[in-house]
């Protein structure tokens, strides 16, 4: 046997289970022997990365989007190559993908197979209080619900979704309950051409058999946990470790990123070259933004256009930086190492010219702050909003619809909470009175320690009860969330 032949060996043998190694040396031994399609090249070229399946439109009426998606227990590699009980959106992790354009009506026929009750919240989607899916609507084990929404004109961008039970929602987010939605304008302003990555950031921790680990609350990690938020030592792109996405030197790629970590704080970079920021969480802004990393924290989402400025036949990594977002009480020892996501592999193919962009992407159009009719102040402390935990049944903010204010977020804390607004996309102002550099729609912001950041929200449309929250998973199911009454203008404000 080769020497080639022995190091092959050896990495599956580390790799694959030793049930199905023997058929695979047969294959190698068999390709060494002939001369490689063109096909095949290009198959062992191919991104190892994969994108989830989208969701399959039942409907034939034209603009509507019917869907089934169900909720249930699942035998997957959460870990990949340790199979074991999950939870799971039409038997995948991550679940399938909502794609739909501006002005669709969707009908979502949700079934609800867990033994627990659920919901499905469609993060930063601004829809109807009712088809929200916060915690006030759980769907009972073996219930069904119907979300019927429309797409609002104007909010093409990256959002998702996720389980949003009262307590629950981190367990069942770890369980493997999360997926991407795509709301696409016809008339988007970056090129068609450009070829499109879905990359959704997960971290999980497992015990050996590849169940997740989920501490104990009344033990030592359960209560880090729930003072920092649960952080995973196994970092996932679309569920896989360390994929591959192929780009030819030249090439422009549009990614559409998501963090749905429950408490992981990513700060993206590529080495040796800058990305064009293009987009936050409500879609694309004004003008495109070269950085050379980026924030991302749990549940915001970016667009990147990731340009091949590389020579052919190199390769280079998507990693996350060190970003101390933590309490220093409860701050983890590695959290200052870097870590790979997956490896950008530059293939061998005659460099192409860079696309040409759009001077102006999109225009945002400044909320009016001359007549705002009312200031909030909300304050971030440990567990806490304005002091006190949420409770089902109290509204701590009523607001009138049309309305028009700005609320001062306080994080009066030595950790990062990112705060999340439900139904509602708002725009930044300032952080610490320093006014923000660019325009964009925004559902999440990260509030670091001790920062004031204030935002401006119209609540234009869909009157009810909407939930604000710190989007770590264990502070919002700990209590960390309060409710927003908005209430039609005829409405008696209650004292």
């Amino acid at each position: 046997m080769s020497l080639q032949h022995r190091v092959v060996r050896l990495r599956l043998m580390r790799t694959f289970p030793t049930i199905i190694v023997p058929a695979i040396l047969l294959g190698a031994f068999a390709f060494s022997r002939r001369s490689i399609h063109p096909r095949e090249r290009a198959a062992a070229l191919a991104d190892t990365l994969v994108m989830p399946p989208v969701l399959k439109n039942i409907s034939s009426v034209p603009a509507t989007v019917e869907v089934n998606l169900v909720a249930g227990p699942a035998r997957l590699a959460l870990l990949p190559g340790h199979v074991t009980s999950a939870y799971a959106y039409n038997g995948s992790v991550p679940g399938p993908t909502l794609d739909v354009h501006e002005g669709d009506h969707v009908i979502i026929h949700f079934r609800n197979n867990l033994p627990e009750p659920t919901t499905i919240h469609w993060h930063g989607l601004h829809i109807p209080a009712a088809m929200d899916g916060s915690p006030l609507r759980p769907v009972g084990p073996g219930k069904q619900y119907d979300y019927i929404f429309t797409i609002p004109r104007g909010t093409a961008g990256t959002y998702w979704y996720h389980p949003h039970p009262d307590v629950r929602t981190g367990y069942q987010m770890a369980m493997g309950l999360f997926g991407a939605i795509i709301v696409r304008d016809a008339n988007d302003a970056l090129p068609a051409s450009l070829p499109e990555k879905l990359l959704i950031l997960s971290d999980n921790r497992f015990k050996p058999d590849g169940a997740p680990d989920i501490a104990d609350p009344n033990g030592s990690q359960g209560e880090i946990d729930q003072e920092n938020g649960r952080e995973g030592n196994v970092l996932l792109v679309n569920g896989q470790l360390s994929p591959v996405i192929n780009i030819r030197s030249g090439e422009t790629q549009r990614w559409r990123v998501i963090n749905v970590s429950a408490a992981r704080i990513y700060r993206l970079a590529i080495p040796g070259q800058t990305m064009l920021h293009v987009g936050d969480d409500g879609g694309l802004f004004e003008h495109p933004r070269e950085v050379n990393d980026i924030l991302l924290a749990n549940s915001e989402r970016v667009e990147l256009l990731i340009r091949g400025t590389q020579p052919p036949n190199t390769r280079t990594t998507l990693q996350t930086l060190p970003y101390d977002r933590y309490d220093p009480h409860t701050r983890p020892d590695d959290w200052d190492v870097t870590h790979d996501l997956l490896s950008l592999r530059y293939l061998g193919a005659p460099p192409q010219p860079f696309v040409e962009l759009p001077r102006v992407m999109r225009t945002v159009v400044a909320l009016d702050t001359t007549h705002v009719t009312r200031r909030q102040v909300i304050v971030l402390s440990q567990g806490l909003i304005n002091g006190r935990t949420m409770l089902m049944g109290r509204v701590d903010i009523r607001s009138r619809l049309g309305a028009t204010e700005i609320w001062q977020i306080e994080n009066v804390v030595t950790m990062d909470h990112p705060f999340h607004l439900h139904g509602f996309q708002f725009q930044i102002l300032d952080r610490d009175g320093v006014p923000e550099p660019y325009r964009s729609w925004k559902d999440v912001v990260n509030v670091r320690k001790h920062q004031i950041v204030r935002i401006v929200v119209r609540f234009d449309d869909f009157p009810g009860k909407w939930m604000f929250h710190c989007h770590i998973l264990d502070h919002e199911d700990h209590g960390m969330m309060g409710i927003l009454e908005v209430q039609p203008p005829s409405a008696r404000r209650k004292s």
